[in-house]
Protein backbone atom coordinates (compact mmCIF):
# COMPACT_ATOMS: atom_id res chain seq x y z
CA UNK A 1 0.00 0.00 0.00
CA UNK A 2 1.66 3.69 -0.81
CA UNK A 3 2.38 5.61 1.60
CA UNK A 4 3.36 9.44 2.17
CA UNK A 5 4.12 9.20 5.39
CA UNK A 6 8.00 8.18 5.67
CA UNK A 7 8.11 7.84 9.50
CA UNK A 8 6.25 4.65 9.00
CA UNK A 9 9.15 2.66 7.54
CA UNK A 10 12.95 2.83 7.81
CA UNK A 11 13.64 1.58 4.40
CA UNK A 12 12.83 -0.28 1.35
CA UNK A 13 14.68 -3.17 0.76
CA UNK A 14 14.06 -4.72 -2.97
CA UNK A 15 13.88 -4.82 -6.71
CA UNK A 16 14.49 -1.87 -9.07
CA UNK A 17 12.31 -3.34 -12.02
CA UNK A 18 13.30 -0.38 -14.22
CA UNK A 19 16.79 -1.27 -14.20
CA UNK A 20 16.22 -4.60 -14.76
CA UNK A 21 14.41 -3.56 -17.98
CA UNK A 22 17.37 -1.19 -18.59
CA UNK A 23 19.98 -3.86 -18.21
CA UNK A 24 17.95 -6.31 -20.72
CA UNK A 25 18.03 -3.79 -23.17
CA UNK A 26 21.48 -2.95 -22.78
CA UNK A 27 22.40 -6.47 -22.95
CA UNK A 28 20.18 -7.19 -26.39
CA UNK A 29 22.11 -3.77 -28.21
CA UNK A 30 25.62 -5.24 -26.91
CA UNK A 31 24.46 -8.47 -28.11
CA UNK A 32 23.22 -7.40 -31.51
CA UNK A 33 25.09 -4.63 -32.26
CA UNK A 34 22.15 -2.62 -31.79
CA UNK A 35 20.05 -4.15 -34.71
CA UNK A 36 17.38 -6.06 -33.65
CA UNK A 37 13.18 -6.08 -34.44
CA UNK A 38 11.68 -7.51 -30.93
CA UNK A 39 8.54 -9.57 -30.03
CA UNK A 40 8.05 -7.96 -26.23
CA UNK A 41 6.30 -10.60 -23.90
CA UNK A 42 4.84 -8.12 -21.34
CA UNK A 43 3.63 -9.18 -17.79
CA UNK A 44 0.40 -8.99 -16.12
CA UNK A 45 -1.45 -5.19 -17.31
CA UNK A 46 -0.74 -2.68 -14.47
CA UNK A 47 1.19 -4.86 -12.30
CA UNK A 48 4.53 -2.69 -11.36
CA UNK A 49 7.17 -5.24 -12.73
CA UNK A 50 5.56 -4.70 -15.81
CA UNK A 51 5.36 -1.59 -16.18
CA UNK A 52 9.11 -0.96 -14.99
CA UNK A 53 10.20 -3.15 -17.17
CA UNK A 54 8.88 -2.05 -20.14
CA UNK A 55 9.98 1.59 -19.12
CA UNK A 56 13.86 0.02 -18.47
CA UNK A 57 13.83 -1.59 -21.69
CA UNK A 58 12.20 1.25 -24.01
CA UNK A 59 14.85 3.65 -22.00
CA UNK A 60 17.46 1.27 -24.31
CA UNK A 61 15.14 0.90 -27.64
CA UNK A 62 14.67 4.80 -27.77
CA UNK A 63 18.88 5.46 -27.78
CA UNK A 64 19.10 2.64 -30.38
CA UNK A 65 17.52 3.57 -34.27
CA UNK A 66 17.93 0.26 -35.09
CA UNK A 67 15.85 -1.36 -32.41
CA UNK A 68 12.70 -1.80 -32.89
CA UNK A 69 9.63 -3.78 -31.11
CA UNK A 70 7.51 -4.55 -33.83
CA UNK A 71 5.04 -6.72 -31.39
CA UNK A 72 4.44 -5.99 -27.75
CA UNK A 73 1.39 -8.08 -25.52
CA UNK A 74 1.05 -9.29 -22.04
CA UNK A 75 2.03 -13.35 -21.60
CA UNK A 76 0.66 -12.61 -17.57
CA UNK A 77 3.94 -14.29 -16.52
CA UNK A 78 3.00 -17.32 -17.46
CA UNK A 79 4.64 -20.19 -19.63
CA UNK A 80 1.19 -21.09 -21.35
CA UNK A 81 0.31 -17.90 -22.00
CA UNK A 82 4.05 -16.56 -23.38
CA UNK A 83 3.90 -19.54 -25.42
CA UNK A 84 0.54 -18.60 -27.39
CA UNK A 85 1.42 -15.06 -27.65
CA UNK A 86 4.35 -16.02 -29.33
CA UNK A 87 2.96 -18.83 -31.73
CA UNK A 88 0.08 -15.66 -32.29
CA UNK A 89 3.43 -13.18 -33.57
CA UNK A 90 5.16 -15.94 -35.39
CA UNK A 91 2.10 -16.72 -37.35
CA UNK A 92 1.45 -12.73 -38.46
CA UNK A 93 2.73 -11.11 -41.27
CA UNK A 94 6.03 -9.54 -39.47
CA UNK A 95 6.91 -13.11 -37.23
CA UNK A 96 9.51 -14.10 -40.12
CA UNK A 97 11.31 -10.34 -39.28
CA UNK A 98 11.35 -11.40 -35.60
CA UNK A 99 15.18 -11.18 -34.63
CA UNK A 100 14.62 -10.86 -30.94
CA UNK A 101 12.44 -12.00 -27.74
CA UNK A 102 12.14 -9.67 -24.67
CA UNK A 103 10.39 -11.13 -21.77
CA UNK A 104 9.41 -9.58 -18.04
CA UNK A 105 10.07 -13.04 -17.35
CA UNK A 106 11.63 -15.97 -17.65
CA UNK A 107 8.38 -18.70 -18.01
CA UNK A 108 7.55 -16.75 -20.44
CA UNK A 109 10.46 -17.04 -22.27
CA UNK A 110 10.54 -20.56 -21.70
CA UNK A 111 7.38 -20.43 -23.36
CA UNK A 112 7.92 -17.97 -26.48
CA UNK A 113 11.55 -20.82 -26.78
CA UNK A 114 8.76 -23.77 -26.99
CA UNK A 115 7.00 -22.04 -30.09
CA UNK A 116 9.98 -21.29 -32.01
CA UNK A 117 10.96 -24.20 -32.37
CA UNK A 118 7.09 -25.57 -33.08
CA UNK A 119 8.18 -23.08 -35.98
CA UNK A 120 11.01 -24.37 -37.00
CA UNK A 121 13.20 -21.92 -35.97
CA UNK A 122 16.14 -21.97 -33.84
CA UNK A 123 15.79 -20.23 -30.28
CA UNK A 124 19.22 -18.70 -29.31
CA UNK A 125 20.33 -18.72 -32.58
CA UNK A 126 17.84 -17.54 -34.63
CA UNK A 127 15.85 -15.49 -32.27
CA UNK A 128 17.95 -13.92 -29.70
CA UNK A 129 16.17 -14.28 -26.50
CA UNK A 130 16.35 -11.84 -23.54
CA UNK A 131 14.35 -12.37 -19.95
CA UNK A 132 14.27 -11.28 -16.52
CA UNK A 133 14.92 -13.38 -13.30
CA UNK A 134 17.33 -15.44 -13.04
CA UNK A 135 15.32 -18.85 -12.20
CA UNK A 136 16.93 -22.52 -12.75
CA UNK A 137 14.76 -23.16 -15.36
CA UNK A 138 16.28 -19.85 -17.13
CA UNK A 139 19.95 -21.26 -16.31
CA UNK A 140 18.89 -24.77 -17.89
CA UNK A 141 17.62 -22.57 -21.16
CA UNK A 142 20.77 -21.34 -21.48
CA UNK A 143 23.07 -24.22 -21.22
CA UNK A 144 20.68 -26.22 -23.49
CA UNK A 145 21.63 -23.36 -26.30
CA UNK A 146 17.85 -21.65 -26.05
CA UNK A 147 18.19 -18.25 -23.83
CA UNK A 148 20.23 -16.13 -24.46
CA UNK A 149 20.23 -14.25 -21.19
CA UNK A 150 18.69 -13.71 -17.90
CA UNK A 151 18.63 -10.93 -15.99
CA UNK A 152 18.34 -11.71 -12.05
CA UNK A 153 15.51 -10.14 -9.99
CA UNK A 154 17.06 -11.94 -6.67
CA UNK A 155 14.31 -12.90 -4.01
CA UNK A 156 17.02 -13.85 -1.64
CA UNK A 157 17.21 -10.53 0.83
CA UNK A 158 17.37 -12.28 4.32
CA UNK A 159 20.99 -10.96 4.30
CA UNK A 160 20.40 -7.40 3.41
CA UNK A 161 17.50 -7.35 5.60
CA UNK A 162 19.53 -8.06 8.47
CA UNK A 163 22.27 -5.94 7.92
CA UNK A 164 19.60 -3.01 7.37
CA UNK A 165 18.02 -4.45 10.92
CA UNK A 166 21.38 -4.00 12.82
CA UNK A 167 22.74 -0.76 11.24
CA UNK A 168 19.10 0.75 12.13
CA UNK A 169 19.58 -0.67 16.01
CA UNK A 170 23.07 0.61 15.59
CA UNK A 171 21.86 4.04 15.06
CA UNK A 172 22.73 4.42 11.67
CA UNK A 173 20.73 6.17 9.45
CA UNK A 174 19.88 4.30 5.68
CA UNK A 175 19.09 5.55 2.90
CA UNK A 176 15.29 5.27 1.56
CA UNK A 177 15.95 2.32 -0.41
CA UNK A 178 18.30 -0.36 -0.49
CA UNK A 179 18.81 -2.01 -3.90
CA UNK A 180 18.68 -6.19 -3.91
CA UNK A 181 21.56 -7.47 -5.28
CA UNK A 182 21.33 -8.37 -8.63
CA UNK A 183 23.72 -9.73 -11.62
CA UNK A 184 22.98 -10.14 -15.33
CA UNK A 185 23.43 -13.98 -16.73
CA UNK A 186 23.95 -14.96 -20.24
CA UNK A 187 24.79 -18.41 -21.81
CA UNK A 188 29.07 -18.05 -21.57
CA UNK A 189 28.22 -18.52 -17.32
CA UNK A 190 25.25 -20.27 -17.38
CA UNK A 191 26.93 -23.83 -17.00
CA UNK A 192 29.67 -22.12 -14.21
CA UNK A 193 26.66 -21.37 -11.89
CA UNK A 194 24.07 -23.42 -12.54
CA UNK A 195 24.17 -25.48 -9.71
CA UNK A 196 24.42 -22.61 -7.03
CA UNK A 197 21.66 -21.13 -8.06
CA UNK A 198 19.27 -21.55 -5.08
CA UNK A 199 15.74 -20.82 -6.78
Amino acid sequence: MATTDDSLYVTFIGSDFVEEGRRAGEWLAKKTGGKAVIAELQGTTGSAPANDRKKGFEEVVAKNPDMKIIKSQTGDFTRAKGKEVMEAFLKSPEGKDITAVYAHNDDMALGAIQAIEAAGRKPGTDIIIVSIDGVKGAFEAMVAGKLNCTVECNPLIGGQVFDAIEATLAGKTLPRQIKSEEGVFDQSQAKDVIDSRQY
